[in-house]
C-alpha cells in the first residue's frame, strides 16, 4: 500500500479507464455495510448467530441448574432472545461508529479506480490499493463494500452518492466484477 501523495489522475489512469467518486463518509455508510455483511457473508451470519445464541444458551443452562418450572424456563428463553437481538443490533451500530471514527478525520474523500486498483485521497492522507488486497465485494442500493483478503482484514466502504452519475456507478461495477468476486 502506497501512502505517498501525488497526482491521482496520473497514478490511477495510467492503467486504463478510470472512474472517480467524491464523497464524505458517514457512520450510516458503515452501519449499512455491516448489516449487508451480516446478511450476505458466512462470517457475518456466524457473528450474528453466535450473538443471538449465546444469551439464550446461557439462560437455558441457568434455568436447568436452578431447576425452574417450564413456564419460567420458557419466559427466560423468550426474554433472552429479545435481549440478544437488541444486543446484536447495538453491537453492529457500535462497531460502525468505531469504524467511522477511524475515517472521519480524513474528511471529504476522492477515490479514483481503474483495472489496477484504487487511489483514495482524503483531506489528510492518501493511499493506493491493488485489487489483490481485497477478496471480494458486495453491493447494496447505496454502497459498494469491499472486503479485505489474506493481506488485509479491513472493509472499504464506497458510497454511490460520490459518483457524478449512474454511468460512473456502472463503470465501477464493471471494474469490480472483472477484478473481484461478487459476494
Amino acid at each position: 500500500m502506497d501512502t505517498m501523495g501525488g497526482d491521482l489522475a496520473e497514478s490511477a489512469t495510467g492503467r486504463g479507464t478510470a472512474v472517480e467518486f467524491v464523497y464524505r463518509p458517514t457512520a450510516a455508510d458503515f452501519e449499512e455495510a455491516l448489516r449487508a455483511r451480516a446478511r450476505r457473508t458466512w462470517a457475518g451470519r456466524a457473528q450474528v448467530l453466535m450473538g443471538l445464541l449465546a444469551v439464550p444458551a446461557t439462560a437455558c443452562v441457568l434455568a436447568l441448574f436452578f431447576d425452574t418450572s417450564p413456564a419460567v424456563w420458557g419466559v427466560t428463553v423468550v426474554l433472552s432472545l429479545i435481549f440478544a437481538s437488541v444486543g446484536v443490533v447495538m453491537a453492529l451500530r457500535a462497531e460502525a461508529r468505531r469504524m467511522f471514527s477511524v475515517v472521519e478525520p480524513f474528511g471529504q474523500c476522492r477515490m479514483v479506480a481503474d483495472e489496477g486498483g484504487a487511489v483514495s485521497t482524503g483531506e489528510r492522507m492518501s493511499f493506493t490499493c491493488e485489487w489483490s488486497v481485497y477478496r471480494g465485494y458486495l453491493e447494496t442500493s447505496r454502497l459498494f463494500v469491499l472486503f479485505g483478503g489474506e493481506r488485509s482484514a479491513g472493509v472499504a466502504v464506497l458510497p454511490k452518492r460520490g459518483a457524478e452519475g449512474p454511468e460512473d456507478v456502472e463503470r465501477l461495477r464493471a471494474i469490480l466484477d472483472r477484478n473481484l468476486k461478487r459476494l
